[in-house]
């Protein structure tokens, strides 16, 4: 497992509801309704649905003063998961939505207006003790910045984050979460370092514009990956082109490849299967995943290993906390680098998911 804390970028501890961005806090996950604001009754519904399924910051877009009634609508259904305000060119909006006790404000400082309005932002979050989020994209750059560099690369879009962080700083505003989200890979990893290097706020990962469910996982995986191995990261969102909630299960699924200390369950680890393997892995696996699900197993934070053959199989399955290497027609059961067992492939399963009950009833 990777020990994150001991990796981890030292950064400021933003409160947003009940929920601590960066200092020593776990890597929460957020995702954002795509529900019309306006329309309450579905915006509520979809949040709850979003934090039923695990998100522990929802993000909502207020295009207007007068969407900012659904803060309040929301703030009054008992939905207990913080909520953010996606607000756009108008500052009124986010005055509004302070009024209504959001929880966290998400601007592009550049594009609201004149110092006054910033000014009246940052004083109006000031009162509610709303931190608030930088958001920079690639598609937004301010002019000056995007003439200067030609193209929104790293450097421009680090540039335009630092640019916004000194307009909120010139009026004693510290309480600050970055965002650097690009739809390419590369650009917004090389983007999220350059900003680590500069500042001690906390950052929100994520990979904008992704993609489809599939396509966009793959992306997301690559760049949120590359940058918490980095020991970059204290908030994320994976963005798909798909209902939200998908958005939270993939980052779960994020988390859990990693293998992150205190925020991974179950990482079932299997090989590929070639002309050795002479049990139904394939089929193995996937029934096992599914009586894992059901026993509520995948949220115990272990390494299963559904191996194969009897080359690899074994030095593999010995480096998992409990696990099988197949035969013909049978399999050897393996914990902690021991053969305990040797168990007919019919009997798999079933003795596996014996065993990891035993394991976390005994842990």
């Amino acid at each position: 497992m990777i020990d994150y804390q001991n990796i981890r970028r030292k950064t400021r501890a933003v409160h947003v509801g009940g929920v601590v961005i960066g200092g020593n806090s776990p890597i929460s996950i957020q995702s954002m309704t795509n529900t019309d604001t306006k329309n309450t009754l579905a915006t509520i519904q979809q949040v709850r649905e979003l934090e039923q399924a695990g998100c522990e910051i929802v993000r909502i877009t207020v295009p207007d003063a007068e969407s900012a009634e659904t803060i309040s609508a929301i703030k009054h259904a008992g939905i207990r998961v913080p909520i953010v305000a996606d607000i756009h060119f108008d500052y009124k909006a986010a005055l509004a939505c302070a009024e209504r006790g959001v929880d966290k404000i998400r601007i592009n400082p550049g594009n609201i207006g004149d110092e006054d309005r910033i000014k009246a932002v940052v004083n109006a979050c000031k009162r509610g003790g709303i931190p608030i989020r930088i958001g920079v994209n690639g598609g937004s750059l301010e002019k000056h910045i995007l003439a200067k560099h030609g193209a929104p690369t790293p450097q421009a879009l680090c540039e335009s984050a630092m640019y916004h962080v000194s307009l909120l700083e010139r009026y004693d505003f510290e309480d600050i979460v970055i965002s650097i989200k690009g739809s390419s890979v590369e650009q917004m990893i090389k983007a999220n370092r350059l900003v680590a290097e500069r500042c001690a706020y906390p950052i929100h990962i994520g990979v904008t514009e992704a993609g489809s469910e599939q396509y966009g996982m793959i992306k997301s995986a690559a760049g949120i990956g590359a940058l918490l191995c980095d020991g970059i990261g204290d908030t994320m969102r994976v963005s798909l082109t798909a209902d939200p909630v998908k958005e939270v299960s993939a980052a779960k699924s994020i988390l859990n490849a990693l293998e992150i200390k205190g925020q991974c369950g179950m990482n079932i680890v299997s090989c590929p299967t070639c002309g050795r393997t002479k049990i139904d892995l394939i089929s193995l696996e996937q029934q096992f995943r599914e009586a894992a699900e059901r026993e509520g197993l995948l949220d115990y934070p272990i390494r299963v290993a559904l191996m194969g053959c009897v080359v690899n199989g074994p030095g593999e399955a010995k480096a998992a906390d409990i696990g099988i290497a197949g035969g013909k027609g049978e399999a050897l059961l393996i914990s902690h680098g021991e053969i305990i067992a040797k168990i007919k492939e019919d009997e798999v399963i079933k003795v596996l998911i014996e065993r990891i009950k035993q394991m976390r009833n005994n842990s």
